[in-house]
């Protein structure tokens, strides 16, 4: 009997020390889990300050990418420097093709479904020139021009529609 009293009074004994140990582990471990999120907080915080200024300027990029790919504009800063269709249509595409490829590289700066729009807004494009060109009363860089400005006259072209989702994108930014 006095074994058991002995055992029992060393359980008393441990008993609070293993209630202390066990609640300084959570407490700790809470505390541990905390601060490592307060420090992944304010290193994002920090690259956001860098990140955010080239984001930015992606957006500004792309904009100005698509604005100068809308046939609106497009077709009066791009003349036609001959009387043969086929070479003003190739001269526009080879146009939107350059605007694009020295813009690839921004890319990386936007979502995947932007850069999809912008890609898809680009293609439209060029198949709008490319079909319009294929229009038989078209057989002049002229009426060429005429008919895709008519075309647009009502409509909201490929560029403005991904003009909007990346206006849309650069608010969620802030």
């Amino acid at each position: 009997m006095e074994e058991a009293t002995q055992i029992l009074s060393y359980v008393a004994y441990l008993l609070p020390a293993v209630v202390v140990g066990v609640i300084s582990y959570f407490f700790f471990k809470g505390h541990t889990a905390n601060e490592e999120g307060r420090r992944r907080y304010l290193i994002q915080k920090e690259a956001q300050k860098s990140v955010i200024p080239v984001r930015l300027q992606a957006y500004e990029r792309l904009t100005l990418f698509l604005e100068r790919i809308d046939p609106n504009k497009l077709l009066i800063r791009v003349k036609p420097y001959s009387d043969e269709l086929q070479e003003y249509e190739d001269l526009l595409i080879k146009n939107i093709d350059q605007e694009y490829e020295h813009n690839l590289s921004q890319q990386i700066y936007v979502s995947s479904e932007c850069w999809n729009l912008i890609t898809a807004a680009k293609n439209a494009t060029m198949q709008i020139i490319r079909q319009s060109g294929m229009n038989e009363k078209n057989d002049s860089p002229d009426k060429l021009r005429e008919y895709i400005l008519n075309h647009f006259m009502g409509e909201i072209t490929p560029s403005k529609k991904a003009l909007e989702y990346v206006s849309k994108e650069v608010k969620e930014l802030f």
